[in-house]
């Protein structure tokens, strides 16, 4: 069955009821022809799965009853990238969609001194919307029950200065160190550079703050290619592990 999301604020688990609107309602009465009485499974994108049936359908919301509910643990594993924002939006959107059916936990999308593409004020908002709306169909094809988290654009000094992972690692060209680090139960933060990679100056900044180099191979990867190999390199030591735990 088909996953759809609606916001936490749209769910009432005491009234046993739930309202979908916007482009979920859209994809499910609009392409799918879902109408009263069909069931559906929907989730909150906080861990909440509910199986529930469809009771009324108006111009621009449905609402259903909710027939039964669980809640899904939140992964242990988490990591999160940042990634400089890059000259092609494509290959962004490209990063965003596929790392969300890898189970990107949260992506910031970073201002370093190389980055082109600088965004500001209304042209923010505007992607920041397309780029949830990728994310939200990313995660309901890859039946995700906890939407990955999505940061508004900071600078790469920001981004050092978060806390809270227990591992930040920086993949760079220069390194010579293989990526032997095991994430799995861990909180991983990745910085990736955009075209032309970090300067000398925010590597030699980001050891500073407490960052460790690798490498990724000996081939220059594209930007969104590393943001993407950072996160399926967590995935796969997980299933090296037999685990069931990272959506």
């Amino acid at each position: 069955m088909e996953l759809f999301y609606t916001s936490p604020e749209h769910v009432d688990l005491a009234a046993r009821t739930l309202v979908i609107d916007g482009d979920e309602f859209h994809h499910l009465v609009r392409v799918l022809r879902k109408k009263e009485d069909d069931q559906i499974l929907v989730t909150d994108g906080n861990g909440l799965r509910c199986e529930a049936k469809i009771s009324s359908v108006d111009k621009s919301s449905l609402r259903a009853n909710i027939i039964n509910e669980t809640t899904v643990c939140r992964p242990k594993t988490e990591v999160t990238v940042a990634l400089s924002l890059l000259k092609a939006p494509q290959r962004f959107d490209l990063f965003l969609e596929k790392a969300t059916e890898l189970g990107v936990s949260s992506i910031i999308p970073m201002i370093t001194v190389r980055t082109i593409s600088q965004p500001s004020g209304e042209k923010v908002q505007g992607k920041l919307n397309r780029w949830r709306a990728i994310i939200l169909s990313a995660a309901r094809q890859s039946k995700r029950y906890y939407l990955p988290q999505l940061h508004e654009p900071i600078s790469f000094k920001k981004v050092l200065e978060l806390h809270g992972y227990d591992l930040r690692l920086i993949p760079y060209e220069g390194s010579d160190v293989p990526p032997g680090v095991q994430c799995r139960g861990k909180k991983t933060l990745f910085l990736i550079g955009g075209e032309g990679g970090f300067t000398t100056g925010e590597v030699q900044a980001a050891e500073a703050a407490g960052f460790a180099t690798l490498s990724l191979g000996k081939t220059i990867l594209r930007a969104e290619t590393a943001g993407l190999f950072a996160v399926a390199y967590v995935r796969s030591q997980l299933l090296e592990e037999d685990s069931a735990e990272w959506f």
